[in-house]
């Protein structure tokens, strides 16, 4: 059995094609994973915190020096931590605002890349100092812009800040079995959008429905 954490961090409620999306993933999944549990953390509408000059003091304390007050200000970011942990499958929604991610996310994303928790720095090993510690994980981003185009091989892929920015932070902390599917054209709608949303339902179905031998056991 597998543990899903579906994260959402769009601020729109019913409006929102990456709500829409995640839940259709997560859906499809445990209808070909029946026993697989799950667990959701919307950072849209209830956002993380951002670091804090006290967060960074704490963050970088050795554990067993820390104050109680340094302990509060990583309350939030241990929950975080241990989530992300427990979880097997993480399954991402992030809409693409001015071609990269929202704050809501870049506050999470703050918030669990810790030293000691997901990766270590070992500043004695010259050849490769930090190390990830977040093993055996599997991401799926569901992107949803303006536009469309902004996948691999797209008119407007360039200006694609939010995979690159994405695939690297979470192969730092251990998470390189990344999956991107791309939602386009919530600016023009109509029939555009419809056929966007309808090619990434199709995706969604194929890497929910394909995963049986490949997904944790």
């Amino acid at each position: 059995m597998a543990h899903l954490l579906q994260i959402d961090s769009s601020p729109r409620s019913s409006r929102s094609h990456t709500r829409h999306l995640t839940r259709a993933f997560v859906d499809m999944w445990r209808r070909h994973h029946p026993g697989d549990t799950l667990s959701r953390r919307d950072i849209g509408t209830q956002p993380p915190d951002h670091v804090t000059e006290s967060w960074i003091a704490a963050a970088f304390c050795p554990p067993q020096r820390r104050t109680p007050e340094m302990h509060s200000s990583l309350a939030l970011s241990d929950q975080l931590v241990d989530e992300l942990l427990g979880a097997d499958v993480l399954v991402i929604g992030a809409p693409m605002y001015n071609f990269g991610i929202p704050a809501t996310l870049k506050a999470y994303i703050d918030q669990i890349v810790r030293v000691g928790r997901t990766f270590a720095f070992e500043p004695e090993d010259t050849v490769q100092p930090y190390k990830p510690l977040t093993r055996g994980k599997r991401a799926f981003v569901i992107v949803a812009s303006g536009d469309a185009g902004y996948d691999r091989g797209g008119q407007l892929a360039a200006h694609n800040q939010l995979e690159p920015y994405l695939r690297t932070v979470l192969s730092f902390i251990g998470i390189d079995d990344v999956e991107f599917i791309y939602a386009g054209n919530d600016e023009f709608g109509g029939e555009r959008l419809a056929r966007s949303l309808q090619a990434a339902l199709a995706c969604i179905g194929e890497l929910a429905g394909a995963e049986r031998q490949s997904s944790p056991s």
